[in-house]
């Protein structure tokens, strides 16, 4: 009989957890309690969503480099496909419900209103990341590619941050915040990596 790991309930409850923002935004759409404008509504939070779960997954392994926790990568990869979920949500909402999938209309937004290319950008750099996020296709790439494409959620995370500020235009406090765990994530990335390259010359 195969013995469970440490933390049996963690990805179970954080699965749960995670589905928990779509739960209440039904909810809260249900019973009319979205505001004058639900869609628009609806649309900013999922896109909210999307991207706390994308600063979260890139959050995992500084978790585990200062701390030393090894359960926070354990969850990189849900919340990681979480984030895209939300994001592809997100870009539903917009494309379905918003615009009645006027495909003309869609694609002069995209074009001439730059927080939407912005956004369109960053869920297209996604979908790569989300299809090979499946241990098989780390087997087919190698691990250096793999890992390298996967390079592309900071990327994504920061397009992700700047369609945020783009989007909100005068309060941008919120965006801020983000935009400041990022930074502060991608100087641990950067810090790592130094660390890395000089104890490999000092050898």
């Amino acid at each position: 009989m195969r013995r469970a790991g440490p933390l049996p309930w963690l990805r179970p409850g954080v699965f749960v957890g995670a589905l928990a923002p779509l739960g209440a935004i039904l909810l809260r759409g249900s019973r009319g309690e979205l505001g004058a404008n639900p869609i628009a509504q609806a649309l900013n939070q999922l896109g909210l969503v999307a991207l706390i779960f994308l600063v979260a997954a890139l959050a995992c392994t500084p978790l585990k480099t200062f701390f030393g926790w090894t359960w926070p990568i354990r969850l990189r990869r849900m919340l990681g496909l979480f984030g895209f979920f939300y994001g592809l949500l997100h870009v539903s909402t917009y494309t379905v419900l918003d615009q009645g999938l006027d495909w003309p209309a869609i694609w002069a937004d995209v074009t001439k209103r730059k927080f939407i290319f912005v956004g369109a950008a960053t869920f297209v750099l996604l979908v790569p990341l989300a299809v090979t996020s499946t241990s098989g296709a780390l087997k087919r790439l190698g691990y250096a590619r793999w890992k390298r494409l996967h390079r592309l959620a900071y990327v994504a995370t920061a397009l992700g941050t700047i369609h945020f500020f783009w989007r909100v235009k005068r309060d941008v406090r919120e965006p801020v915040v983000y935009a400041t765990v990022l930074g502060m994530l991608l100087l641990v990335r950067l810090g790592n990596y130094l660390r890395l390259r000089l104890a490999a010359s000092a050898n």
